[in-house]
């Protein structure tokens, strides 16, 4: 089997249907033809979805077209090992073989007639826990803006009512008046005004979902060493389950983090290959790590990050906010690993536009999403997606 020819696209959908505020998201895919009428679709994590990407994409192209597909480790390595950029990896590069990787095992699982978790080793779990993650953004159809203390305690009921035990929210988007906490606001030693409407937002969304729903405090690496520290003292008494990026990844200052809050950390979204991911081990500086098979190298060196972080006793919750393209694959390799802690399930989920880019929407039932045994991706690309204004076809 060889791979013959592929179509690229670059979509975007609407993520709020307000004036006061306008968002779009990017959507960077991929669908791989093969000469024995198998295809394999793959996606660019939501984050890094741009021109970029979409052009990388279609520079590695030469190393992919006429390989056999199910040689996913040698076109891995051809990608990096060939490409002047490769050997260094960053966040497009790392995309774009990520979107090919998916869809090399898409086609893999296709022709083989087997699950991917059976591929990758079979699964040690039937279903898997999900939390609703950044409620900052709502628990509906469209964005909008958590600003009061009680906006976010409503979301959180919100999503407690859906049946999840489990929530993420980052609590530093926007002040008490609705302006954007910029970086420059939320670096270095904060004000005691800043700090307490961090403690009473934190403080009030654990009080209403009580002590048996689990609370995870998103950051987007918004604040530093010094005031990630602030931060993490004013409610170490909310049981955090943990504390997602709370400083920039690229400082490599996160064991003085971790050793003066107390409790978990985790970073990886913005973390790409095992050779990135190898500093935060070796300082024992992050207890949970969040890879996203759409840009840490797709499912084949994901994988390989999840095996190193069991190694060093490291847990792992696959990082997700692209479209529902990449739930099902990141779910087959969450039921594999050992070391799986939790699956993040976004609020763009609920988005009616997103919903639209693939053949069907995965959503948990009561906080778990089921291990299938579907053949493939179990999930595809819409005719809507793949035949976007913005599309190449790759001979």
């Amino acid at each position: 089997m060889k791979i013959t020819h592929a179509r690229i696209f670059l979509t975007e959908y609407d993520r709020s249907h307000t004036p006061s505020f306008p968002k779009k998201s990017k959507v960077v895919g991929i669908r791989l033809y093969t000469d024995e009428g198998i295809y394999g679709d793959g996606e660019v994590a939501g984050i890094h979805a741009t021109w970029g990407a979409y052009g990388l994409i279609r520079d590695l192209w030469p190393l992919v077209k006429g390989k056999d597909p199910l040689e996913n480790e040698v076109i891995w390595d051809q990608m990096m090992l060939r490409t002047f950029w490769g050997q260094n990896g960053g966040a497009f590069w790392y995309s774009a073989v990520s979107a090919y990787d998916i869809a090399l095992w898409d086609i893999k699982s296709k022709a083989l007639k087997q699950p991917l978790y059976k591929l990758l080793g079979g699964k040690k779990r039937d279903k898997v826990r999900c939390y609703a993650s950044q409620l900052q953004f709502g628990w509906g159809p469209a964005d909008s803006p958590a600003i009061t203390v009680q906006d976010y305690v409503d979301r959180a009921m919100l999503a407690v009512k859906d049946g999840y035990d489990a929530i993420k929210i980052d609590f530093l988007n926007w002040d008490e008046e609705g302006n954007i906490l910029h970086e420059n606001e939320r670096l270095g030693l904060l004000p005691p005004k800043t700090v307490d409407m961090f403690s009473r937002r934190v403080h009030a969304v654990r009080e209403a979902i009580g002590p048996d729903v689990d609370l995870i405090i998103e950051n987007h690496a918004g604040t530093n060493s010094e005031s990630a520290i602030q931060l993490s003292h004013a409610v170490e008494d909310c049981n955090i389950y943990y504390f997602e990026e709370p400083n920039t990844p690229v400082f490599f200052n996160n064991k003085h983090v971790k050793d003066d809050i107390h409790m978990p950390v985790s970073h990886g979204e913005r973390v790409f290959g095992r050779w990135e991911y190898i500093n935060y081990f070796l300082d024992h500086s992050v207890q949970v790590i969040q890879p996203d098979i759409g840009n840490a190298g797709g499912i084949t060196e994901t994988k390989k990050i999840c095996d190193m972080a069991y190694t060093f006793d490291v847990g792992v919750q696959i990082h997700t906010c692209a479209s529902h393209l990449l739930t099902p694959p990141s779910v087959q390799l969450e039921a594999v690993i050992p070391n799986f802690v939790i699956h993040e399930q976004h609020m763009r989920s609920l988005n009616p536009d997103n919903q639209v880019l693939t053949n069907k929407v995965v959503l948990p039932k009561n906080g778990y999403l089921d291990v299938t045994d579907d053949i493939g991706l179990g999930i595809e690309w819409a005719d809507r997606a793949l035949n976007s204004e913005e599309h190449l076809d790759l001979k």
